[in-house]
């Protein structure tokens, strides 16, 4: 769906709402590509696949539901010279596409186990918790190397085009959010450094949502 050196979007990853949806994901691929179902499924793992996690057997079958509803239609196989069956998005799909686009939908809540996990350890630790903080920090820490790449090297003049330019914002984005998680990361870290609380005060302290 999107290829850096071409149409730069290939790699960010952000988490979205529970309302983003598969078919949604494909239509807009299809939109920038007409393409087979294994080219869409290998383009949805190096794109779409960072936004919204979805297995080849998941992109085939929503293919075929939206191939029903009347949104792409597959193109006759020796229309592509012996590859395989490609798809194409129908005016249908287009105009669905942009129904959803515009949508509206409450901004979503942060609901994130790892901030629980940190309560937790606030409660019941230590529990050696600080080992796995350490390895998402260096996971982190890759994909924003990553994405820094990608900004360099597609993005080093200011986008003078509407397309470019928003996908430049949703690199930007990806950006933000791994930049956010090595900021609370590390100050987590550093908060292991600080000394337990006296447990005398235990009994008299409350917790911050009390």
């Amino acid at each position: 769906m999107y290829s850096f050196r071409g149409n730069p979007l290939s790699s960010v990853h952000i988490t979205c709402s529970p309302q983003m949806s598969l078919p949604h994901a494909l239509l807009t691929a299809l939109v920038e590509r007409s393409c087979s179902g294994s080219e869409l499924a290998t383009r949805f793992d190096k794109s779409i696949g960072y936004f919204w996690s979805a297995s080849h057997q998941q992109i085939y079958r929503e293919l075929g539901h939206l191939e029903g509803a009347g949104f792409i239609e597959s193109l006759p196989e020796e229309s592509t010279r012996g590859r395989k069956r490609a798809y194409r998005i129908l005016p249908a799909g287009q105009t669905e596409l942009r129904r959803w686009i515009t949508q509206e939908e409450e901004p979503a809540a942060l609901r994130h186990e790892f901030m629980v996990r940190l309560r937790a350890e606030a409660a019941v630790g230590p529990t050696g918790l600080e080992n796995e903080i350490r390895r998402r920090i260096s996971l982190h820490a890759g994909k924003l190397a990553h994405y820094r790449e990608i900004e360099k090297r597609d993005f080093a003049v200011e986008p003078r085009d509407r397309e470019t330019a928003l996908q430049l914002v949703v690199l930007q984005a990806g950006i933000g959010y791994e930049s956010g998680w090595l900021e609370t990361l590390n100050a987590a870290l550093a908060a292991f450094e600080k000394p337990p609380r006296d447990s005398r005060s235990v009994s008299t302290r409350r917790t911050p949502d009390e």
